[in-house]
């Protein structure tokens, strides 16, 4: 996603006063817009909810040549091709298996679901505002197509074993899939979101799945009782099938793309362990990382 984007971002988003200011400057360096207009953006950068075109036109600056119309088809391949990109940058086998997939499916037809979900209406936007910072045109493309998107509270996993409070407070949208806004079978590419603290007891599944987070800190174990691993963001989890995992959120907002490879219509089950307890009451440190 280029400047011409950036310098549009809607106001109201996180953070979304120093991207427009940070894309004005690079327009201003390359004598597509004018000091006028850049000290506009200067201004309001500290102020994310203020559109900037009224002071603008207060100061007779001519602003930016206006943006693209972002239809929700467009706004859904935009997103599929920033995710792409983002996943061009992480090591490890797994997302390169996860963009092979993507290379095969993408050009398939699009079908925007529009949806509203509680889960992602009260902490999208948190999650966002922290990866705004180091990748705003990936934060920019979910904010812009998520509500094109079939946001989904799972609740196929037994309450009992699951517990209440992760079935009330996560989220997913399948991007590429055979339910996605993308027909894939043998695939899914997708978003998922979980509030904050909230535990994802531990559970495994056939298919080989890769997590690409976005936020962090978060804690992980591949077996019943182990200790939390803490990770930051960026750092690619590959489970292979039947491996079992846990992830444990931190204080921010769990936002993850997710890729399953093979055997995406087998459920996954929750494996038993004694600490759940204790895992659920913990509160990761805002800066905790291995």
């Amino acid at each position: 996603m280029d400047d011409a984007l950036l310098i549009h971002t809607p106001p109201g988003l996180p953070g979304s006063g120093r991207i427009r200011y940070a894309a004005a400057m690079r327009h201003w360096s390359q004598g597509l817009l004018s000091s006028e207009a850049l000290e506009v953006y200067r201004i309001l950068c500290p102020h994310d909810s203020t559109d900037p075109t009224t002071l603008l036109a207060e100061r007779n600056a001519k602003g930016p040549p206006a943006p693209a119309t972002h239809d929700p088809v467009t706004a859904i391949r935009t997103l599929i091709t920033e995710t792409d990109r983002y996943l061009s940058t992480l090591p490890g086998p797994g997302p390169a298996e996860v963009r092979a997939r993507i290379a095969t499916t993408r050009d398939g037809p699009v079908t925007p679901r529009p949806s509203t979900n509680p889960v992602v209406a009260t902490h999208l936007p948190a999650a966002l505002a922290a990866l705004m910072p180091t990748h705003p045109a990936l934060a920019l493309a979910l904010h812009t197509a998520g509500p094109h998107l079939d946001w989904i509270t799972y609740d196929g996993y037994d309450p009992a074993t699951i517990g209440t409070d992760f079935l009330r407070n996560h989220a997913y949208c399948s991007l590429i899939g055979e339910t996605g806004v993308i027909p894939a079978q043998e695939f899914d590419l997708g978003v998922f979101l979980i509030a904050p603290h909230i535990l994802y007891r531990d559970h495994h599944h056939a298919a080989p799945e890769l997590y690409a987070p976005l936020t962090g800190p978060h804690g992980w174990r591949f077996h019943p009782g182990a200790p939390l691993t803490i990770k930051p963001a960026h750092v690619p989890v590959w489970n292979d099938p039947f491996r079992h995992h846990l992830t444990k959120v931190g204080p921010t907002p769990f936002l993850a793309l997710f890729g399953w490879t093979a055997d995406v219509t087998i459920p996954a089950v929750v494996i038993p362990a004694p600490d759940w307890p204790a895992l659920e009451a913990l509160r990761l440190s805002p800066d905790a990382a291995s």
